[in-house]
């Protein structure tokens, strides 16, 4: 359907780079801190900042670097080489359709594609590859071999990968009120609005994630990409480009969530205290989210239709449908 195609104990630098080692030791965000100094080829492994839990990759084509979060903690960073004119990598939200150690391309010569992780049916994916400091793929994400068989290592089939062109740290940001358990409020029109929720139509095991589109007026909640709710949705002001709130972790202290806009021109990724309650949604909807959400799960917004027959460009949120392969 359309909304399919709607829509990061040791550590190491490879090559080594100076005062790493006593960067990484400071914590967590370091990792933030040296991916920018990475040369090509370089990548930095710290999975001690967090041992277990569900992973994200952040993909940025501008600076081209991959950020590896476990559990909502940024745990690995690396340079990339992604698609270059012509075969520009697409921005949006996937998740790993399918991983080969050894995999060699069927459109492209037969080309080795080490730790291949597949994000599409149609042919990008993160794999090994080489990197000469800019863009210079056919679309796929080119990693260091290292890094990419740590990575392999690392992930699992279903873990979220967010490619953005936007050419800032993702920064901290408040919880969108749509993944909020909120009493309601006779003020708010949603509050009591119809609304659809099927939960038993995919695993409870799988990550799930949100799709808002200001055309529509609706959320699709989407897990292991499988629907399994819908509700009408009023967000407040003027969207203009697609952006995602991806929850990083949830604690003791409530959720800590980062905020990326992947799509068009670049500027601040800050949040004010204020953005998070931009969005009305029926009161019990936005209390079943809540219940499902956990690390990893990305609320996206976007101001396209969700709707079969739209005109508006594709922005890639979620594929799971398996109409072709490289």
């Amino acid at each position: 359907m359309r909304y399919f195609r709607l829509m990061l104990a040791l550590f190491a630098v490879v090559p080594p780079a100076s005062g790493v080692a006593q960067q990484v030791a400071r914590g967590d965000r370091a990792i933030l801190e040296i991916a920018p100094t990475l040369k090509s080829g370089e990548f930095v492994w710290a999975p001690e900042l967090s041992a277990d839990g569900p992973s994200l990759a952040i993909v940025n084509l501008e600076t081209q670097r991959l950020i590896l979060f476990r559990n909502g903690v940024p745990i690995a960073a690396s340079t990339i080489s992604s698609g270059k004119t012509g075969h520009e990598t697409p921005t949006g939200v996937f998740t790993i359709l399918q991983k080969r150690q050894e995999h060699y391309s069927k459109t492209y010569n037969n080309a080795s594609m080490p730790n291949m992780q597949r994000l599409t049916w149609k042919g990008i994916a993160l794999h090994a590859g080489n990197l000469p400091g800019y863009p210079a793929s056919h679309g796929c994400i080119r990693l260091p071999m290292k890094f990419s068989s740590l990575l392999f290592g690392a992930s699992s089939l279903g873990m979220t990968v967010v490619i953005t062109s936007i050419p800032v740290t993702p920064s901290f940001a408040n919880a969108p009120d749509l993944a909020v358990d909120q009493a309601a409020s006779p003020q708010e029109p949603l509050a009591n609005a119809p609304y659809e929720w099927r939960p038993e139509r995919a695993s409870g095991d799988a990550i799930t994630s949100v799709v808002i589109s200001t055309a529509d007026q609706r959320a699709i909640v989407l897990r292991d990409g499988v629907q399994i709710g819908s509700a009408p949705v009023r967000v407040a002001g003027r969207v203009d480009a697609p952006f995602a709130y991806v929850l990083r972790a949830w604690d003791e202290t409530g959720q800590h969530w980062l905020k990326l806009q992947y799509a068009g021109a670049g500027g601040s990724m800050e949040v004010s205290s204020e953005e998070g309650k931009r969005f009305e949604a029926p009161t019990m909807f936005r209390h079943a989210v809540a219940t499902v959400l956990r690390p990893g799960s990305v609320v996206i917004v976007t101001p396209q239709s969700l709707k079969a027959g739209d005109p508006g460009k594709s922005v890639t949120v979620i594929e799971n449908d398996e109409s072709s392969t490289r």
